[in-house]
């Protein structure tokens, strides 16, 4: 391997105000550990990526990264420099010829500002993206102004910095211990020259509760093709003792008919996420005729288009859900509805709409035999 990204994400991160280290908050759908990683997974120069947790995250940072083909996970240290020391060591057998080190917490990293430093490798040791400062800039004592400080001699820094990686691995070993403040530091200390590239506004890191919301205002602005997806679904009873519904289970005189749980209200809200990024309906990815899906929850079915969404780079904005019905009641359950689409789609409940009616005795829902449910879904994808 050529180059491998080194992704710290061992942190507390206690100034964000989380119960939660924020590298594993979600925004707008993925959390921000897993928009780092896309970040260098798709970027046609780097080989791998590792990335450093603490120990005692190992489970969320397992559900961030599902489904991801990367190096083993390495547990960090009791500081930032012993978590990177932890990671360069573990890429020893792998011996790449350069490493970039990135904080987990800038999740806008970009593709052009990752290609700016390897190409500065080509011709240094390491590099760092720096940003100018406008301010000016004073140094103060006991409350009070004691001078100033040329702006112009000083730069903002950022990562992801970059190395050749027997020099900064070498620099650690030598200068275990001491706790620096970023790689270059104990690089320059190791008398290694550090290059300057340009950073970016945006690759901005989410350090308090107030960076969460311009995070997500940032991807918003960006996924400017709203779309509107319809979905209806019937099912009819059958003898039972309960009903799904929303991705619950409702004690009931009698059941839902149908091939997988029957669960007519996660069937349409799948077939309204399908119709929003036109993918065809639920009949098309779940075959009725197809023994496998025989008995299924229908949350896999909602997860699978939830994911279409996502790998269209998109998030799921809204869902409206209508279940009509006699019985049973709908609104002794509706919370505990939503809540759990939610989960499914991952998004906050405040964004998922339950409602329940009847038909006032007409047609066969007024007659009890069966449920009918409508959802419409709005999503956003880049323009």
């Amino acid at each position: 391997m050529t180059t491998i990204a080194l992704i710290v994400a061992a942190g507390k991160g206690l100034r964000s105000g989380m119960s939660f280290p924020k590298q594993y908050a979600e925004i707008a759908g993925k959390t921000i550990l897993r928009r780092s990683i896309d970040a260098f997974l798709e970027h046609p120069s780097v080989d791998n990526v590792c990335v450093v947790i603490s120990e005692a995250d190992m489970a969320l940072y397992d559900d961030a990264t599902k489904d991801l083909d990367l190096l083993p996970a390495v547990i960090g240290g009791a500081t930032r420099q012993e978590s990177v020391r932890n990671g360069l060591e573990s890429l020893t057998d792998l011996s790449p010829e350069f490493v970039l080190i990135h904080d987990a917490a800038r999740p806008f990293v970009s593709e052009a500002l990752i290609s700016r430093c390897l190409e500065k490798l080509q011709i240094g040791q390491a590099v760092l993206p720096t940003l100018p400062l406008t301010d000016s800039l004073k140094t103060f004592s006991d409350g009070r102004i004691t001078g100033s400080v040329n702006r112009d001699e000083i730069v903002a820094a950022q990562t992801p910095q970059g190395f050749a990686f027997a020099h900064i691995l070498a620099a650690h070993r030598t200068f275990d211990g001491e706790n620096l403040t970023d790689d270059t530091a104990l690089a320059a200390r190791a008398g290694i020259e550090v290059l300057m590239v340009g950073g970016e506004p945006i690759n901005f890191k989410i350090t308090m509760a107030e960076d969460m919301a311009t995070a997500e205002r940032h991807i918003l602005k960006s996924l400017g093709d709203i779309r509107t997806g319809y979905g209806f679904d019937v099912h009819a009873f059958e003898a039972g003792t309960s009903v799904w519904l929303g991705g619950i289970e409702i004690p009931h005189k009698k059941k839902l008919k149908g091939h997988s749980d029957a669960d007519v209200a996660l069937h349409a809200l799948t077939d309204a996420l399908l119709g929003a990024i036109a993918a065809g309906d639920i009949g098309v990815h779940f075959p009725p005729s197809d023994p496998k899906w025989k008995g299924a929850a229908s949350e896999s079915f909602l997860s699978h288009a939830a994911r279409l969404v996502a790998e269209k780079g998109g998030i799921v904005s809204h869902v409206d859900l209508t279940i009509i019905c006699e019985e049973p009641k709908i609104g002794p359950h509706r919370a505990a509805i939503m809540e759990r689409i939610a989960d499914i789609l991952k998004i906050q409940t405040d964004r998922v709409s339950v409602k329940g009616t009847t038909t006032e005795k007409l047609g066969f829902a007024g007659r009890g035999e069966g449920i009918a449910a409508q959802a419409v879904a709005t999503v956003r994808l880049p323009e």
